[in-house]
């Protein structure tokens, strides 16, 4: 079993290097796909030095966003699983094997890393931040009739032959409700796991603002709206993707 582990970068100098020598630290078979999204703090010279077997690094001539960053990636996958994997370090590699474990066991085709169940330890920050969480993950489920807890967590996995069929579109965060749109209408088997979350403060270098939040509202329609070439798609039933 090999993984794919998908890393968008951008200006994350401080945290970029320990971020993939604890990835690197996982005992498993794995490739590291790195995506620096046009960085302007000295991320991308930190990545153009490194030279390690199992990287490969992609270069963004411009700004795109994080789906942009995983659209690059999508077609280089050569595992047999997909993780999403922010470079910021709130969210730990040592989450993986409980990540894995649903499709290890035949019974998922996509596993998210809920933030909102569980006992995992939490850092205690934004209420606002939580309100607008749970809303656009209410309003995805609308759409979607899924019953997330934890729609836009990075925390997302799938299996690499269905993550390799999905239709992705979105450049920024609009990612999320995209991808889980597009799950549900490949009718893929959805399992949450809590995990635990180490969020950072703006002063930290935190990304995500009201703007995408507001985004996010758009993508979840128009995913849901512009899926039909995906709801026709067959079932996702075979879990060994052969």
């Amino acid at each position: 079993m090999k993984l794919s582990i998908i890393i968008p970068v951008f200006n994350e100098k401080n945290t970029v290097l320990a971020l993939l020598e604890r990835v690197r630290a996982v005992p498993y078979e794995k490739e590291l796909l790195v995506v620096d999204d046009a960085s302007g703090d000295g991320t991308t010279d930190i990545l153009k030095g490194l030279k390690l077997p199992e990287l490969r690094t992609f270069f963004h001539g411009c700004n795109q966003g994080k789906g942009a960053a995983i659209r690059t990636a999508q077609p280089h996958v050569t595992g047999d699983i997909v993780i999403i994997q922010d470079a910021d370090l709130e969210y730990s590699p040592d989450e993986y094997p409980k990540l894995l474990q649903p499709i290890l066991d035949g019974e998922a085709d996509a596993v998210y890393g809920s933030r909102f169940i569980g006992d995992r330890p939490h850092r205690v920050q934004f209420f606002w931040h939580m309100v607008g969480n749970k809303l656009l993950t209410l309003v995805s489920n609308m759409f979607t009739n899924l019953n997330l807890t934890d729609m836009e967590t990075c925390y997302k996995v799938f299996r690499a032959p269905l993550f390799k069929r999905l239709r992705l579109t979105s450049n920024r965060f609009g990612f999320e409700p995209e991808v889980t749109a597009r799950l549900a209408q490949h009718h893929a088997r959805i399992y949450e796991v809590g995990i635990a979350y180490h969020g950072r403060d703006y002063a930290e270098g935190k990304k995500v603002n009201w703007k995408d939040g507001v985004a996010a509202f758009y993508y979840i329609v128009k995913s849901s709206l512009s899926g039909k070439r995906d709801k026709e798609a067959a079932p996702v039933t075979d879990p060994t993707g052969s």
